[in-house]
């Protein structure tokens, strides 16, 4: 066994980190990744986030999968990066040995019974008559050239249920040309306190072994058992992007980094400031959402919401902590919504170059309140548009109220909607059908206007809807209508986090910009 070089624990310790999402975390339920995609993860794994080492594959898996390995090593070897990407191969007498040469790569991660349950219960075989199988696969492939770390699968099980097993397994395999021995908690059942004694047993019964932990999620503790890992002596640490992987998955990356730099003071060669890049093209690639309360990576992590917060910020960055948001290509942004302060506000429209008056702040402060209640989220890209909405349009002076609406849609019935209008002192009520919620709108006010009132109504000439840049499903709407009357062009925006309900508000607008025409004609 090769002594390595690299000290674990803590107190400024070198950590290696082996990542397994194009390997472990493909069987992820769902999830598989085309040739291509394999190459351009791995491309960014090795290069921009600058992991020590990559997992890209099970041996003999398909025809596509040896494709996209053969991508792999190929640009691995014009890059010399291909003594670290490595191959999941297995104790066939020499089958995964063809195909990880047919692949071009040089490293095996060979997977072994690390528990009796397992060894006699899926082999059927003894620990001697295992560990002849081992010898010979390893030695076979020293004569090719091809390097083997080794896996004690459900080795987690073996040390909480028989021990002897592996202490007498590692103790016939020792002495192989081994570069590592890699410990997973394959069906993750440990806790950091077993991980930890686990762990340091190994390390101080066989001090000149380099020992990885590789941790699975099942009762969301992969993070906390791969740092309890570390402090009992494991060098190197297995991960996976967005903690993708079997059943719960593993631990992932982003947070197993932040954790180590900043609670352990451990020195890793990860490239944070890519983490959230990386993060994103494997969300992409794997069609798996990033949680938007993702430590680290999610949308949401570095948005503060309550206006206190953003008023702490500013003066003092009291509520701020070691996780900048820049130290992983983000920023930090302050949420608009129903808890939003004018701390909150102000900061949005310092970054964009705007300044209100309190007045006009107290304004905008309340209709985005308003809008708070109706959506989750009002972005930064919205202001702008609630800032138009708001002190061009004022409501003070408005003669035509909607006091109430109701509409309504059902396959294979026409939409119908229920309208009642407040036109200065006088309360009217209509409805009307029509081919859509908005049209039905529409034809019930031109019954008032038309029927109960005798008035002509506006000619809808335009309908454009508007999403703020970066806006998505929820984003907030803002509808442009163009009408003619009495042969002059008209124009109405209005914005809400439902499209109706901003045309509904355009058209109220109208008709309180057209009230005065109706009255200097009643008058002449």
């Amino acid at each position: 066994m090769n002594t390595s070089t690299l000290t674990g624990g803590v107190g400024g310790g070198s950590v290696e980190i082996m990542d397994t999402t194009l390997r472990d975390g493909e069987q992820t339920s769902g999830v598989s990744f085309m040739p291509h995609e394999k190459l351009m993860i791995c491309r960014a794994l090795l290069e921009d986030l600058c992991v020590d080492r990559v997992e890209v594959a099970s041996a003999r898996v398909s025809e596509g999968e040896l494709e996209a390995v053969q991508r792999i090593t190929r640009w691995a070897e014009s890059k010399d990066l291909l003594d670290r990407v490595e191959i999941l191969g297995f104790v066939d007498n020499g089958k995964s040995l063809d195909w990880i040469q047919r692949a071009g790569a040089r490293t095996m991660n060979l997977l072994c019974k690390g528990s009796l349950r397992h060894c006699q219960g899926q082999l059927g075989k003894t620990l001697q008559e295992h560990a002849a199988d081992i010898r010979r696969n390893v030695m076979m492939a020293n004569e090719r050239g091809i390097a083997v770390n080794l896996y004690l699968e459900d080795w987690s099980g073996g040390m909480k249920e028989q021990k002897d097993y592996v202490f007498n397994l590692m103790d016939t395999i020792v002495d192989l040309p081994l570069k590592r021995i890699m410990l997973p908690d394959t069906l993750g059942i440990l806790n950091p306190l077993e991980t930890l004694n686990f762990v340091r047993q190994m390390v101080e019964r066989y001090p000149n072994v380099h020992f990885d932990f590789h941790a699975h999620n099942d009762y969301d503790l992969a993070v906390s058992n791969v740092l309890a890992a570390v402090l009992g002596g494991a060098q190197g640490l297995h991960t996976a992007i967005n903690g993708l992987g079997e059943r719960a998955g593993n631990a992932p990356l982003a947070s197993v980094q932040a954790i180590l730099k900043d609670h352990f003071n451990a020195k890793t060669n990860i490239n944070e400031v890519e983490l959230n890049k990386v993060a994103h093209m494997v969300e992409s690639y794997s069609g798996i959402a990033i949680p938007p309360n993702k430590p680290i990576t999610g949308s949401a992590v570095f948005t503060q919401v309550a206006g206190v917060h953003a008023d702490g910020d500013n003066k003092q960055g009291l509520y701020q902590n070691a996780l900048k948001p820049e130290r992983f290509g983000r920023r930090r942004e302050y949420a608009l919504g129903k808890a939003s302060g004018k701390a909150s506000i102000r900061m949005n429209l310092e970054e964009l170059g705007l300044d209100l008056s309190d007045e006009d702040m107290k304004k905008v402060t309340d209709r985005i309140i308003e809008l708070g209640d109706k959506k989750e989220l009002v972005t930064q890209e919205d202001l702008p548009y609630i800032i138009r909405d708001v002190l061009k349009h004022s409501e003070e002076d408005e003669r035509v109220r909607l006091l109430s609406y109701m509409v309504s849609t059902a396959y294979g019935l026409r939409p119908m909607a229920q309208v009642r209008l407040q036109i200065d002192d006088e309360i009217y009520e209509e409805s009307a059908q029509g081919d859509g919620q908005y049209d039905a709108f529409v034809r019930a006010v031109r019954h008032i206007y038309r029927d109960r009132l005798g008035r002509k109504f506006p000619w809808l000439s335009n309908y454009r809807v508007t999403i703020p840049p970066g806006g998505r499903t929820d984003a907030l709407v803002e509808t442009t209508i163009e009408w003619v009357f009495e042969e002059k062009n008209y124009r109405t925006h209005a914005l809400d986090a439902d499209q109706t309900e901003a045309a509904i508000k355009a058209t109220i607008k109208l008709l309180n910009i057209i009230e005065p025409i109706y009255e200097n004609k009643a008058e002449g």
